[in-house]
């Protein structure tokens, strides 16, 4: 008879000191005491762990925590600890914002100390370890940047705060009617926030991410900035830029992997030029210049059409076609109606159908015929 022992192994008891040190270590942060931080340091490590600390208290954070997931010995009185270290900004995050972490750690006279810390394989950096973080406080915003001078702060923020109500006005169901805004020091930087390659945002001035699970305690969308292309815009641009990013803001909670990114780019976009006066010859060059060669498109665009690495005259083409329908159901069956659809969209149990079923029940019509009405608005509009 062959058997196998199904007995779990008993867990490393270094791994319950290591969470216990690490306790100490979030709640020394959290009561701003830089000895007691200092103290799960070892010596070749105190000088990182004290700017990290300086770092920090720029960031208004409500809560700081480890979860130690895991330890690998590494050799004698040595080891590495998988850690899921999460914040919270004070009021934004109603939870953690998680991210994976790899500590290195020694022992010393039977007590463990930290002597190296990074972003686990494919998780983001934090702002404050790209450098010195500047907070400024909006009325209805946060604005957090490394690299960059108070004044130019300052006006994201005020940008920031004309965005709130803007979308406030365009997008009915509630939501927290305050922005949290990132702004690194450069392009890579951006890269590191977002756990990505900087260079395929090269031409994108903004960008917000945030969960897509409806939890009730999920952590605050983050408005990224890209400080390169962000500041060769102009007054309006960036205004259209913030509030653009805010609507993504306010509707996440509506917003699911249902929402085709036509909608949700469009919508953001539609809210964002609602009440001003450019029109979509203006709004919309790309998708005019096609139109006007006689290369109407035929279709809505697919999702992978918003590619940030790909062609830029075809992306804008994809987010102008995208303005004009959330706008077409606008002007045809009503602004309440179009963040009605919005909302059914984002609620249906999965992709497949979720346009659909949308269209039949808010707006009474099926794809095609939508699709038709849609292709006759932008000859309308744009030829």
């Amino acid at each position: 008879m062959v058997g196998c022992d199904t007995a779990a192994r008993p867990a490393d008891p270094a791994l319950h000191e290591v969470q216990a040190l690490l306790d100490r270590h979030a709640e020394a942060l959290l009561d701003r005491d830089e000895t007691a931080w200092l103290a799960a340091a070892d010596p070749s490590y105190k000088a990182a762990a004290r700017a990290e600390f300086r770092r920090l208290a720029a960031v208004p954070l409500a809560g700081w925590r480890y979860r130690v997931t895991g330890v690998d010995r590494t050799g004698e009185g040595r080891l590495t600890a998988r850690v899921e270290r999460g914040h919270r900004v004070e009021g934004y995050d109603r939870g953690p914002l998680d991210a994976g972490r790899v500590m290195e750690l020694a022992e010393r006279d039977g007590r463990w100390y930290v002597t190296g810390e990074r972003p686990a394989e494919g998780a983001p950096v934090r702002l404050w370890e790209q450098g010195e973080v500047t907070a400024v406080r909006g009325a209805r915003s946060l604005v957090l940047g490394v690299g960059q001078d108070r004044a130019r702060l300052a006006e994201i923020a005020r940008l920031a705060d004309r965005a709130v109500p803007a979308v406030d006005a365009a997008w009915s169901p509630q939501w927290a009617r305050r922005v949290l805004v990132l702004v690194p020091a450069s392009l890579d930087d951006m890269g590191g926030l977002l756990a990505a390659d900087g260079s395929q945002y090269r031409g994108i001035a903004a960008v917000t991410t945030g969960e897509t699970e409806r939890r009730a305690d999920a952590p605050a969308d983050r408005v990224i900035v890209n400080p390169d292309a962000y500041g060769v815009l102009g007054g309006f641009g960036r205004q259209l830029v913030l509030t653009h990013e805010t609507v993504h803001v306010a509707t996440r909670a509506h917003t699911s992997p249902s929402t085709p990114v036509w909608l949700s780019e469009g919508f953001a976009d539609w809210a964002a030029y609602r009440g001003g006066d450019r029109t979509p010859a203006q709004a919309a060059p790309e998708l005019r210049r096609a139109v006007r060669a006689g290369e109407l498109p035929a279709a809505l665009p697919e999702d992978a059409d918003f590619g940030f690495d790909g062609d830029a005259e075809a992306l804008a083409r994809a987010y102008e076609s995208g303005w004009l329908a959330c706008a077409l159901i606008a002007d045809r069956w009503g602004e309440d109606r179009l963040t009605a659809f919005y909302r059914e969209v984002g609620a249906h149990p999965g992709r497949d159908g979720a346009v659909e079923n949308a269209l039949r029940k808010v707006l009474d019509t099926s794809p095609e015929e939508f699709t038709a009405k849609w292709r006759a608005y932008l000859r309308d509009k744009l030829a």
